[in-house]
């Protein structure tokens, strides 16, 4: 798949296109090797100001961007002997959600995810990665059996929210989401959850109570979309640059607020770019945090997780004088 520039690019791309022209000169300069080489350095030095700075609105764009892993990639990449497993022995399978067992080092897990499409088609097929309450029904179904065999679950994050239409509602959406919430706050063996693109609202924390929370560089988890707070506050979409800035929901933000316990650097440009190095910065997340909880006894565990929500959103008042 080609990959598409950003906007906040163009600096980057204009100077590539003078790179291809210096190196398509007939005849080449004298110091042609000196002026690509102080070129390219340019090219580096510059595409580094424009991440290092990039905006909550910009972030926003890279976590969408269509060729970003998805949680299959990271899984193929980091896991060996994948079996998913299908259904929730009620109603039917959703597709959006991936869930089943493998392995990490040898170490027998629970992967749970959030599925996007790579495609129109796709994308179909997958429902955008939005999850319908049988996709929620399936992920416990499947967490509880690695409660059950004393597996770490595993669960990445990637939706734009849990799936709106009538025919959700009617078989008990918010239900199903609520009660994934209440159990997994519970679940007796390691959680680990990892944001790996959108981390959007209700859809996002049904598969996301555990004991460590985990997000991408360039990721986001946010209550709502910048589009739809803006729709709110301001009745009108356009102003969604400045409710991205105002939600406070990149990396970086959730980090300050100790929401989040760690951030996975990414290639620079963002995971789209190396999805293998991608999937081995989030790997070696993995067995870092996996190692922690794996020390623990099960009480430990279960008390760490009510430990780590009881933690946010704290505060303290300052009396001051008058």
């Amino acid at each position: 798949m080609a990959l598409s520039a950003f906007d906040f690019e163009q600096p980057v791309i204009d100077l590539e296109n003078e790179l291809k022209a210096l190196q398509e000169l007939n005849p080449p300069p004298d110091n042609l090797a000196e002026q690509v080489s102080a070129l390219r350095e340019r090219i580096e030095r510059t595409r580094r100001e424009i991440y290092d700075n990039l905006s909550a609105w910009q972030i926003l764009q890279i976590a969408r961007h269509q060729a970003r892993p998805r949680a299959l990639d990271y899984v193929r990449r980091i896991f060996t002997d994948w079996t998913e497993l299908h259904g929730d022995r009620a109603y039917g399978d959703d597709h959006a959600c991936i869930a089943g067992f493998a392995l990490l080092d040898e170490q027998p897990v629970c992967l749970i995810g959030q599925q996007k499409g790579l495609d129109v088609r796709d994308n179909a097929y997958r429902n955008y990665g939005m999850m319908h309450p049988e996709g929620y029904r399936k992920a416990l179904r499947v967490m509880r059996l690695a409660e059950k065999f004393g597996r770490p679950v595993i669960c990445l994050l990637d939706t734009a929210g849990a799936f709106p239409g009538v025919g959700a509602e009617e078989r008990g959406q918010a239900e199903a989401i609520a009660r994934n919430i209440l159990e997994m706050s519970t679940l007796r063996t390691p959680v680990i959850c990892i944001v790996i693109g959108e981390g959007g609202s209700g859809g996002a924390l049904g598969i996301g109570v555990g004991n460590r929370l985990l997000m991408q560089q360039y990721a986001f988890y946010s209550l709502i979309s910048p589009e739809g707070c803006a729709s709110i506050l301001w009745r009108d979409a356009k102003f969604a640059p400045e409710a991205a800035r105002a939600l406070k929901f990149t990396a970086r933000d959730l980090k300050e607020l100790g929401v989040i316990d760690e951030i996975i650097p990414e290639p620079e440009g963002g995971a789209h770019r190396d999805a293998n190095m991608a999937a081995r910065l989030v790997g070696q997340a993995i067995r870092g945090h996996l190692a922690q909880l794996r020390a623990m006894s099960i009480d430990e565990i279960v008390e760490d997780r009510f430990q780590k929500f009881r933690r946010i959103g704290q505060w303290e008042e300052i009396e001051t004088a008058p």
